[in-house]
């Protein structure tokens, strides 16, 4: 597989009960024949825990056949959830067979104001079709570095955030995308929603740490492509050939130490730490 066409959907939403028009535009992309189709954090039921009709059992069936329809991967947004007496806000993974293959749970909600929802200490990566590891931030993820670094240790080549910020501090988040996609040499995929739920301004970036795409703040419906062969090339080379910061944190004796959880195999892949030109001339 030489890349990953993913649907992206930032909606002009109300605050809540939005189903139908999610359902009706993520129909629209049925004939674009997209690996996989995201959208905001929390666009179907909107933000509070409190509300109980908008969790994620009541619609686990409904986007299960959603995604057979669309015979695409599906990342809805996100929803809140019960596991025991503890209240997480998850975004579910649903494959082309409309199988949960994941529920990655959001690591930090945005305290003080997300209330009654739990932490969580999962770095969620997923696998899609064997092909391409992709991890999950969910919004308020994106601000702690420790977070992409353990996605990024995991094996995971593409980060999809869904997003719910309505705030003036957006383009801070836009810089940390971009800042995000290049520390960890990646291709990351923020989607906020519009309208009444969010600010828009999704945004796109490459391993590079280059802008592939950049909405504006109102709806905004757009494919992007992503060249699986360009992140491999940056981890291996470095970007622009030049630094190799994966390799770099792997060597590191002290920092490694730092995440249990790696997918060393990979690691090891990436080869050695040497100029490229040195690489090619072996």
């Amino acid at each position: 597989m030489n890349s990953l066409k993913v649907g992206c959907l930032q909606l002009d939403l109300k605050k809540g009960n939005n189903f139908k028009l999610v359902e009706e535009e993520v129909l629209r992309f049925k004939e674009d024949n997209c690996d996989i189709i995201v959208l905001s954090e929390l666009c179907v039921g909107g933000p509070g825990s409190g509300n109980s009709d908008f969790y994620l059992e009541n619609f686990e069936q409904k986007f299960s056949a959603l995604a057979r329809t669309l015979k695409a991967w599906l990342i809805p947004g996100t929803f809140y959830t019960k596991e025991g007496n503890k209240t997480f806000n998850v975004a579910p993974i649903f494959n082309a067979k409309g199988e949960i293959v994941e529920k990655c749970k959001k690591n930090f909600p945005w305290l003080p104001y997300e209330k009654d929802v739990d932490l969580s200490n999962e770095a969620c990566v997923f696998s899609y079709n064997g092909t391409v590891k992709i991890g999950v931030h969910i919004c308020y993820d994106l601000w702690f570095p420790e977070t992409s670094r353990a996605l990024a240790l995991k094996g995971a080549e593409v980060i999809i955030n869904p997003t719910l910020t309505p705030t003036k501090d957006r383009e801070i988040e836009q810089v940390m995308v971009q800042a995000t996609a290049a520390q960890q040499q990646l291709f990351y995929v923020d989607i906020n929603g519009a309208g009444e739920q969010g600010c828009g301004k999704s945004i796109v970036c490459n391993p590079d740490g280059e802008i592939m795409h950049k909405s504006d703040v109102g709806e905004d419906k757009f494919i992007v492509e992503l060249d699986l062969h360009h992140v491999r090339d940056s981890r291996k080379n470095g970007i622009y050939g030049l630094g190799q910061p994966l390799k770099s944190f792997r060597d590191h004796k002290h920092f490694n130490k730092m995440y249990l959880e790696k997918d060393e195999e990979f690691l090891e892949s990436l080869g050695p730490l040497i100029a490229k030109n040195e690489q090619n001339e072996k």
